[in-house]
């Protein structure tokens, strides 16, 4: 059965690393939703995936890093990587995003 809403708190958070839990939110093949909780301290390390990457901060501070630059994402900024662009992260606070993935995530549902 196709599921056209989903409430966050009835989906499991998912340990992706120490200090990350990602909620999978809603997706169907073209798109995926994701809720991430990023505490304080952690380093995401450099990575990259096919998926195109839009995300939103709703609360907090990350640094997010490619291999060329970075830049401070913090409550109410938008970013983007495009697909196989490395990217990673610092988290300055506590933070919150959203993030949205073109085509899903396989790895993620």
């Amino acid at each position: 059965m196709k599921r056209y809403i989903v409430n966050k708190n009835e989906v499991q958070p998912i340990k992706a690393l120490e200090g990350i839990y990602r909620r999978t939110l809603i997706y169907n093949d073209d798109m995926m939703l994701c809720l991430f909780i990023l505490k304080k301290g952690v380093k995401i390390p450099l990575h990259n995936h096919k998926e195109t990457q839009i995300g939103y901060v709703i609360s907090g501070k990350v640094k997010f890093f490619t291999e060329e630059s970075e830049f401070i994402a913090k409550e109410g900024d938008s970013y983007v990587f495009n697909s196989n662009e490395k990217h990673g992260a610092f988290i300055l606070e506590d933070t919150e995003v959203i993030d949205v993935f073109n085509p899903s995530r396989d790895d993620y549902k």
